[in-house]
């Protein structure tokens, strides 16, 4: 991709620094195999319909039998009125049933939008109603109860009429597969459009593909309404693997694994030493502590990911092996590119940390609904050129000489402690340097820094003197928690709310 660059784009680097710019800004060329994601399933269920797609709980359904499924639920929903384009809500736990409305919706020309229905506020779904124009939801029997009344037509997936085979409708196909509510910036879940391009660009090559193949079993541990979870779900099906989904028991699934997909805050509540069976595990969500990704690695393939929803579940990926140096968020992907910029959109030097924009097949198709902030977030590429667009991922980053990206925070991690400039995420990296502690993160409560360390036998003491070592004296954290483990969110990030929770009342010892 190095040939598509603009050069007037480039004008202000020097030469030496161009010509980096051009070698590491851009991922290697490839080819998805498939346009759509539910083509590349519908293959593997064509070539292998007694290979085992999908298991919950001692059930399991075979390529062939989710594929007869998912294409009767399809048809019920286009002689329901569902149109290409359409949105149809999946508001529901953790099911094979979850997997035939993903595949159904899509077999339908329409796009999924997902929830878990025993999480989510009933205000939150009635927004994602009415933002995403839900008019149909599918879900189960079980879960039909925890719906808001008057929300939609409803669906349950597992009581479906037996109506032996019908004769398929031929529908148009639609660009857009998903649309993930991802927190945002505002306040107000944000619907980011994801399409089926976008998808089979991150799923169907490498490194995005992780290897799995027909006889690869994957674990399913994310929330479902989560990106990460289109990368278990449908990066499994499209490739031919075995996805396992989870009960209760997020370990027991684990273990039974060869492809290990979580946020690192899931990934640290599980032993390695009890997942033996586990070849490939990949990390994005969050920031990645050096000590997790080193004990991780030494046993399997160790991938360390980075990307919001809007640029596809992740656009860097860096294959860590320990020993070799600093763990970074390493290069784009393919056909994707990956500028670090100054506040005037223009390429820092290599070495020097600016924020990251993302171009190339990632980009998403924008926010549902709000073309306001479609604009300011997605840019056009003066870079590609043409009608190519850029998204500001609002992450910090660097280039290494060796063409790898460091992360250095994000810009709304960014704060000010007694008047200087301080990156949250480098306080938490330096606290994760004391030897007794595993897993730490910092927030900011009433201007001062708060820094929570893992796990409850960790000493403040150690983790200030790590700090202190490492950082300006404003970057020591006034008050340091020792906990036995961080809380997470619902979809596997560490929950700085909660922790924020806990903080009044505790006694702050004074910096000296």
């Amino acid at each position: 991709m190095t040939a598509l660059f603009q050069e007037s784009a480039l004008c202000d680097l020097s030469p030496a620094d161009r010509e980096l710019f051009q070698l590491f800004g851009a991922g290697p060329v490839r080819t998805p195999p498939s346009d759509h994601v539910h083509h590349a399933f519908e293959t593997h269920a064509t070539r292998r319909p007694h290979l085992t797609a999908v298991e919950h709980l001692g059930e399991s359904l075979t390529y062939g039998e989710l594929d007869a499924r998912a294409t009767l639920l399809a048809e019920l929903l286009v002689r329901g009125g569902v149109r290409p384009g359409d949105h149809v809500g999946l508001f529901l736990t953790r099911s094979i049933s979850m997997v035939v409305g993903i595949l159904a919706v899509l077999k339908a020309g329409a796009a999924y939008v997902p929830q878990d229905v025993r999480i989510t506020p009933e205000a939150h779904l009635r927004h994602i109603v009415r933002v995403a124009h839900v008019d149909v939801v599918l879900t189960t029997t079980a879960d039909a109860a925890s719906l808001p009344p008057h929300l939609a037509t409803i669906i349950t997936i597992d009581s479906l009429p037996d109506v032996g085979a019908l004769c398929r409708t031929i529908t148009a196909e639609s660009d857009i597969a998903a649309v993930i509510f991802t927190s945002g910036t505002t306040g107000r879940p944000n619907g980011v459009r994801v399409s089926h391009a976008n998808l089979c660009n991150v799923l169907l090559t490498a490194p995005g593909s992780l290897g799995i193949a027909p006889g690869i079993r994957v674990s399913q541990l994310l929330n479902i309404a989560f990106d990460m979870a289109m990368w278990e779900i449908l990066g499994t099906l499209a490739n031919g693997g075995t996805l396992v989904i989870r009960g209760d028991d997020l370990a027991r699934t684990a273990s039974t694994a060869d492809v290990v997909i979580a946020t690192p805050s899931v990934l640290a509540t599980l032993d390695p030493a009890a997942c033996q069976r586990v070849r490939t595990v990949a990390v994005a969500g969050e920031r990645c502590p050096q000590a997790l990704a080193d004990v991780w690695a030494r046993r399997v393939a160790f991938h360390n990911a980075c990307g919001p929803t809007e640029v596809t579940i992740v656009n860097t990926v860096h294959r860590y092996e320990p020993g070799t140096g600093q763990l970074t968020i390493g290069r784009p992907v393919p056909n994707t590119t990956v500028y670090v910029l100054d506040d005037d959109l223009l390429p820092c030097p290599i070495g020097a940390v600016g924020e990251m924009w993302a171009g190339g097949a990632c980009v998403t198709a924008g926010y549902l609904g709000d073309l306001d902030l479609t604009a300011d977030r997605y840019r056009p590429d003066p870079f590609l050129g043409g009608d190519h667009l850029m998204f500001r991922t609002r992450d910090l980053a660097r280039w290494t000489r060796e063409g790898r990206l460091e992360h250095r925070g994000r810009t709304d991690d960014q704060v000010k402690v007694r008047g200087f400039r301080v990156e949250l995420d480098a306080v938490t990296a330096a606290l994760e340097r004391a030897d007794d502690c595993d897993r730490a993160t910092t927030v900011v409560h009433d201007g001062k820094l708060v820094g929570f360390i893992s796990p409850g036998t960790a000493t403040p003491e150690r983790a200030r003197r790590a700090v202190s070592q490492r950082l300006p004296y404003y970057c020591v954290p006034t008050l340091i928690v020792p906990v036995d483990t961080l809380p997470t969110t619902d979809r596997g990030k560490v929950d700085r709310r909660a922790l924020l929770s806990h903080v009044d009342g505790l006694r702050r010892e004074p910096v000296a």
